[in-house]
């Protein structure tokens, strides 16, 4: 039988995913020493496939002990080990733009790829690859994404919404939420100018006497999604949301997105987080066992 290995910070996450699965959940047990070193502790006993589930974000420490937990895992017997990562980190890094810099993509990924028999996780932050195997060489490394589970969420909260995506990579994916409800949507155009810098036009689109809902992958520093708050306010919605797969809101975002008149800031438990509304737990056991890795 499968078991599914959680750490402290993600528990919740980890026991809903063992829930739908109908597996038993354990905890991996982490003691941190005054150098900042970690001793990891699995469970006794394990089966032959397991699942271990964490959410790499803030990621160093936590891909660290991650690999130790694996490692110590075969050693124990384990023949096959199902990573979930709702949260992948390093995606972003794809490409070299000045001499010496490292892909770090590729990196992690192969990485991952040495550790780990199957990887699934939720929106990763794909620029320039179309697959997640290009950047994680797994035959089974899968790449899900909240547009069902954010789409079924809506529905609980608006009739007729207008879905905004942030730039034009967000076509597809604002449509797909958009698809099973015939709801409208509109895509901004972006351009960044810096890290916390961004440019944000949207096309002439009336959102006056409607709800609106901005819809993001992820959210940081939160610029964009106050570039386009401030656009859409000029129109009078009746209501203007946040929805968003993997929240950060660093430093002072929420309070400056609050403070434009936004009146929910939502986002899925990809990251443990103060605005988590929905669960993505359940969308990944469904593939798992589509993927027949139980």
């Amino acid at each position: 039988m499968n078991i599914v290995l959680g750490f402290n910070e993600f528990q919740q996450q980890s026991k809903i995913l063992a829930a739908h699965l109908k597996l038993p959940y354990e905890e991996v047990k982490i003691h941190h020493f005054p150098d900042g070193e970690s001793k990891i502790t699995l469970p006794q006993n394990l089966p032959e496939h397991i699942i271990i589930c964490r959410s790499l974000n803030h990621p160093n420490d936590k891909l660290v002990e991650l690999l130790i937990a694996a490692d110590a895992a075969r050693v124990a017997g384990v023949k096959h080990i199902t990573l979930v990562a709702p949260y992948l980190c390093y995606m972003r890094q794809d490409i070299a733009f000045h001499p010496g810099e490292a892909v770090s993509q590729k990196i992690i990924g192969k990485i991952l790829a040495q550790h780990f028999d199957a990887l699934f996780t939720i929106d990763p932050h794909l620029h320039r690859i179309k697959t997640l195997p290009e950047a994680v060489p797994l035959k089974e490394a899968i790449a899900l994404t909240a547009t069902h589970p954010m789409s079924d969420f809506l529905q609980t909260h608006f009739n007729n919404p207008v879905i905004v995506g942030p730039d034009g990579e967000s076509v597809q994916w604002v449509a797909e939420i958009c698809e099973q409800n015939h709801w409208q949507y509109q895509v901004a155009t972006k351009q960044r100018l810096g890290d916390s810098d961004v440019k944000v036009t949207l096309p002439k689109f009336s959102y006056e006497n409607r709800d609106v809902v901005i819809v993001d992958d992820i959210a940081s520093t939160g610029k964009t999604i106050e570039a386009a708050a401030k656009i859409i306010q000029q129109s009078r919605p009746t209501s203007l949301s946040v929805l968003v797969t993997h929240a950060f809101f660093v430093d002072n975002a929420i309070a400056d997105i609050q403070a434009l008149g936004v009146k929910n800031i939502w986002s899925s438990d990809a990251i443990a987080h103060v605005t988590n509304a929905f669960s993505v737990m359940p969308h990944i056991a469904d593939s798992i066992k589509a993927h027949h890795l139980l």
